[in-house]
């Protein structure tokens, strides 16, 4: 069992966004949405004190990584580890999600810093195509924005990017009080399920351009967001994609949105060159 190093252990880092995990029944939930067997590989992201480690340590695993950014937290986190944990020092933004290749596959789970959750996960659903299922606690607004479905007002570039690779479950609320020192905010937990290699975005690239392009006006049409950003063909394009260019981007689905990328790539990145 994990145990608090020599030495008095130090404060959260407001710069670090440690808000640390210490309700062991929410830990215990987490563990049990992994659905680990003996031959699986963890990763976790931001360990802290280790609350959740412990329950990761107790599933079935063949190895557990660690990546923590804090150099207290990471020395006391290797000093505790049994055999099958490895400690990382190092930040999880930072981190090659390439590696987590088909032949190199991974489960991932983490309390994320609410300040670095978003971007995280921006990068871990698109990059990890040897992700087997990751599970995250998050703020709650950022949880409703992962989940979010077309025509609602949390439903942005994030959520149709990582709804284009994943498909994020919202699980439960975590209240303030599970948490060292509180939050003023709600957490969620989220699963994420990776999509078949065949629906995810041909055109990646292009997607991340488009999103940008049309969520910076969100509340324009598109053919308006399209004349001025001087796309070439625009018209021609929505008319064969059947799209109306009055409509808003947040109408739109991530399924809509990777045909657009497709069809507008060389405007896009003739666009990305001029600005």
């Amino acid at each position: 069992m994990n145990t608090i190093s020599s030495g008095t252990a130090p404060k959260a880092k407001k710069s670090l966004g440690q808000n640390f995990l210490q309700d062991d029944n929410i830990c215990r939930r987490i563990a049990a949405l992994l659905d680990t067997t003996d031959a699986d590989r963890i990763i976790e992201i931001g360990p802290g004190p280790g609350a959740l480690t412990r329950f990761l340590q107790a599933s079935p695993h063949s190895l557990l990584i660690l990546l923590e950014k804090d150099t207290w937290w990471a020395s006391d986190r290797q000093r505790v580890a049994d055999c099958r944990t490895q400690t990382v020092l190092t930040d999880a933004l930072a981190f090659d999600w390439r590696r987590i290749s088909p032949p190199y596959p991974w489960i991932i789970a983490g309390n994320l810093p609410y300040n670095v959750a978003s971007p995280l996960i921006w990068d871990i659903t698109a990059q990890a195509t040897g992700l087997v299922r990751a599970v995250f606690m998050v703020q709650k607004e950022v949880g409703l924005r992962l989940c979010a479905q077309p025509g609602t007002k949390q439903y942005g570039a994030l959520s149709a990017w990582v709804q284009s690779h994943v498909s994020p479950t919202l699980e439960f609320i975590v209240r303030p009080g599970a948490f060292s020192p509180q939050p003023k905010v709600d957490s969620a937990v989220l699963s994420f399920t990776p999509l078949p290699v065949a629906q995810r975005p041909t055109e990646p690239d292009s997607l991340k351009r488009l999103l940008s392009l049309c969520f910076q006006q969100r509340r324009k049409q598109l053919g308006g967001i399209f004349r001025r950003a001087a796309l070439p063909d625009w018209e021609d394009i929505l008319r064969a994609l059947r799209i109306e260019p009055t409509l808003r981007p947040e109408a739109l689905s991530p399924v809509t949105f990777n045909k657009m990328a497709v069809s507008f790539r060389a405007a896009l990145t003739n666009h990305k060159k001029k600005s």
